[in-house]
């Protein structure tokens, strides 16, 4: 379950299980190549209380423990600022010191760490981390053991934190690079309102409108790869492949990365669509929050629709066996979905009756709940 610290979502990264056993590793691997010796392990707070005393308690052999304090995060700049440190009272001449680190990123603490132990005539200084990040890393200080090597994302829990919050997590949280959006997928019979009904949800919300039937439009008309793709697919009379469509509509999210939320209108059509929707949104840290659709009875639809034949001009809004037939088939297709998202208590039947102001009124009732 994601968590929120501050102004900012993190989602799940990293089990206390997943950590115990990279602990375990760096507690192995130091362990053999230190044999009987009694190392003097440095902890750098406030990050590493956590590592420090998970590492100590499953470390089988004597040992000492100190921990220092650095006056910035950012590295020190000063010798008045070194004086500033808390921590190593203990003589360490000729004792191997093992330092541990939460998390090393830049490497900017490291070149304090090696100017302060070089004043005190240690036989050798190794370093070991948690976690390391080799994309951010800039220095030239070697890494005597690292428990897992992780990307470039802020991470809190487990020593780390995000202005002071997280600290006391037992798991690790990767910051989520979409912030919070509301996503839904609008769905309503032919007849229902539905295309008015997003245009009043997008402006009111401030969220994007994607309509698959202008998505593809689109991308046909001004010859994109995938709408030629599409195309060629139409043009046999076969079935445009829905991994053609997730493409088309990944681009359009990838567009509006910044966006508050998204209207899907049109898609999905089937559990396979909507698994694979689903799948879109986790890989863009976001999710979708409601299936809501418009619920209007039969016969409205039926009086609807054959009184906008009479402007509209399309044939299929004049024939009433045509008619019942869109609405039969948008029923069909609708219920498998609607089990979908109810299996996630994501449904959200809207009463589509009544003056257009009361419908989003309805609809906008729903939403603010999300």
């Amino acid at each position: 379950m994601d968590i929120k610290l501050h102004d900012l979502y993190f989602k799940p990264y990293l089990s206390a299980k997943e950590i115990d056993d990279a602990v375990q590793k760096m507690v192995d691997d130091i362990s053999e190549d230190l044999g009987d010796e009694m190392p003097v392990f440095v902890g750098i707070l406030n990050g590493s209380f956590m590592l420090v005393s998970d590492f100590v308690k499953k470390y089988p052999k004597p040992c000492e423990v100190t921990f220092i304090k650095l006056a910035s995060y950012k590295g020190v700049k000063s010798t008045e600022d070194i004086q500033r440190l808390i921590g190593i009272t203990q003589d360490l001449t000729d004792r191997t010191v093992v330092i541990l680190e939460d998390i090393i990123d830049s490497g900017n603490t490291l070149g304090e760490v090696h100017r302060i132990f070089k004043n005190e005539n240690v036989k050798q200084l190794l370093i070991a981390t948690l976690f390391y990040k080799p994309e951010s890393y800039d220095k030239d200080f070697k890494l005597h053991y690292v428990g897992k090597e992780i990307p470039n994302k802020f991470i809190v829990g487990y020593g780390l934190d995000y202005d002071q919050l997280g600290r006391d997590l037992p798991d690790v949280y990767q910051l989520k690079t979409t912030q919070h959006m509301t996503n839904i997928v609008l769905f309503g019979p032919p007849g229902a309102g539905k295309g008015t009904q997003a245009e009043f949800l997008k402006e009111k919300y401030d969220l994007v409108h994607i309509s698959t039937g202008d998505v593809f439009r689109y991308n046909i008309k001004n010859e994109t790869a995938l709408g030629m793709l599409a195309k060629s697919y139409m043009d046999k009379g076969e079935l445009v492949p829905d991994q053609v469509t997730i493409d088309m509509l990944n681009k359009e999210v990838e567009k509006n990365a910044d966006a508050k939320g998204f209207i899907f209108d049109g898609f999905p059509r089937t559990n396979a669509q909507a698994e694979a929707l689903d799948k879109l949104m986790v890989s863009k840290d976001s999710q979708i929050n409601a299936m809501v659709a418009l619920e209007v009875d039969d016969e409205v639809l039926v009086g609807r629709l054959l009184k906008r034949g009479e402007t509209s001009g399309r044939a299929d809004d004049a024939d009433e066996s045509i008619i019942r037939n869109r609405i039969k088939e948008y029923y069909d297709k609708t219920a498998i979905l609607k089990d979908y998202y109810s299996a996630q208590d994501k449904y959200h039947g809207v009463d589509g009756v009544g003056s257009i102001e009361d419908i989003t009124e309805r609809l906008s009732t729903v939403i603010d709940k999300l």
